[in-house]
């Protein structure tokens, strides 16, 4: 395509200026928080939703409780800006009866609470969406949103895994495209982008850095994960039953610097390859 009038050459006519594409929609900036403390530095820095879970840089995020669930809630405003972790344990992600049971009953609790989204995923030992545990807990979420988190990262073939949430019904999944860290698995995300066709959003997640996030949404992320987490300054001594000294909190600089760098990405224009200019007249 020529932009901005260079022209084919002298004498030509000069080609009509390109119609301005539309707008492209806002890449939602989503924050792992532990508590409701997290979730007012999260919201007040710029990010759209949380999500909230408890022990997260221990196991990964496990199930909140009750009270903070509330808290959140409360801190929040809009439902819709808070996206609680159901996931009963640390570990993999093949559940057994108990556990499903466990997880529909909290996942019915949360919603019952007020919660606008829920983050849940359950895999088959081959690798495959759990399709009966996912329909449990996709009825006990009720009109919530549902988020399918990173089990899809251990599948061996995480695009057939998007076939399977589209069938389900599923509103996003969150994936570091099944490696450390979403930049380095960016391909997979790009081609997850293709294969939803927008029938679910694909949130990249799972290490991501501040100068990652234009990659990401270049790559066609329709959200961007991130903890944003720093270590707190308390230096109380945990003793020998309480675990390592300290806790993580949400840093506000860290979010502020990613919802800039969503937005910068959002901002910058497509920059098509340009054909060579012409020679100049003799």
């Amino acid at each position: 395509m020529n932009r901005g009038g260079i022209g084919p050459g002298i004498g030509h006519e000069t080609p009509e200026a390109p119609e301005t594409p539309a707008a492209p929609a806002r890449v939602k900036l989503e924050i792992a928080v532990q508590d409701a403390a997290g979730a007012r530095t999260a919201f007040a820095a710029g990010a759209d939703r949380v999500e909230l879970c408890q022990a997260l840089s221990a196991t990964g995020g496990l199930t909140p409780s009750a009270a903070t669930i509330d808290a959140v809630l409360q801190t929040a405003e809009n439902p819709q800006r808070v996206a609680v972790l159901v996931r009963p344990r640390p570990g993999g992600f093949v559940y057994d009866a108990d556990e499903i049971a466990l997880v529909t009953a909290d996942v019915r609790e949360a919603v019952r609470r007020g919660a606008g989204g829920i983050v849940i995923g359950a895999m088959t030992t081959d690798g495959r969406v759990d399709i009966d545990a996912m329909r449990r807990w996709m009825d006990a979420a009720g009109d919530a949103e549902v988020e399918f988190h990173r089990a899809i990262d251990i599948a061996p073939d995480p695009v057939a895994v998007i076939d399977q949430l589209i069938e389900l019904g599923v509103r996003r999944v969150l994936t570091s495209g099944g490696a450390e860290r979403s930049i380095d698995g960016l391909g997979l995300i790009a081609a997850l982008v293709e294969r939803s066709a927008g029938a679910v959003e694909v949130m990249p997640g799972g290490g991501v850095r501040v100068q990652d996030i234009r990659c990401l949404v270049e790559a066609g992320a329709d959200a961007v994960h991130l903890s944003a987490r720093a270590s707190s300054s308390d230096t109380s001594p945990s003793g020998p039953g309480g675990g390592s000294a300290g806790f993580d909190v949400t840093d506000g600089a860290i979010v502020a610097a990613a919802r800039t760098a969503v937005d910068r990405a959002l901002a910058a224009p497509t920059r098509p390859e340009q054909p060579p200019r012409p020679a100049a007249a003799g």
